[in-house]
């Protein structure tokens, strides 16, 4: 096993942070839009997709952070809900036509596309690693799934990935940084693709 999935200790603090903005982000992600119907149909199944990966980020997160009871069937069932949800399905929730206002989704997602794709197949990558580490978790939380003092949060993003940094692996990191690193890809992701609420 990698010494990256051995480093001991967390930074529970830090993870709460982390979550409280990624999941209000997911939660607000889309708005119901007025018409056609085919377009509100669409942006209504988007909210309710936002709303289910919000509530399972909101649950692995809150299990690393000690609010929630630790449970390996609740963190695989969460970890599976998050990977359903993003990469090709991540795309296929944004077509075009169901941008802009009044759903909360920038018209800038087509202008962009390639960029917006790159990041949701990231963030399947990730999502995809975070299912198999919850499909053979153990009955409680492990030094090898938490994320070290020392190691580095930042980077994970492709859009916020600093120059000169290469990342690691995801598949080599312990779960609870590969939450970390989902929660910058939504992250980057919302203060690009997506409309700020007031």
């Amino acid at each position: 096993m990698s010494d990256h999935r051995r480093s001991g200790g967390t930074r529970p603090g830090s993870v709460k942070r982390a979550a409280a903005v990624a999941i209000f982000s997911l939660a607000c992600a889309s708005g119901i839009a007025a018409s056609p119907s085919t377009s509100l149909e669409v942006v209504t199944s988007r909210q309710a997709s936002m709303k289910d990966m919000a509530a399972a980020i909101r649950t692995i997160a809150g299990m690393f952070g000690g609010k929630l009871a630790y449970d390996p069937t609740t963190f695989k069932a969460a970890a599976d809900t998050i990977r359903a949800r993003t990469g090709a399905a991540l795309i296929a929730e944004f077509p075009s036509g169901t941008l802009g206002p009044p759903s909360g989704a920038k018209l800038n997602i087509d202008q962009e596309r390639s960029e917006f794709e790159a990041l949701a197949r990231h963030f399947g990558t990730l999502a995809d690693v975070l299912a198999v580490d919850a499909a053979r978790a153990p009955p409680t939380i492990t030094s090898d799934m938490r994320m070290g003092p020392g190691m580095v949060t930042g980077g994970g993003s492709l859009l916020g990935k600093r120059p000169g940094v290469a990342e690691i692996a995801p598949a080599k990191l312990p779960a609870e940084h590969v939450l970390h690193l989902i929660l910058q890809d939504c992250s980057s992701c919302h203060a690009k693709f997506r409309e700020r609420t007031r």
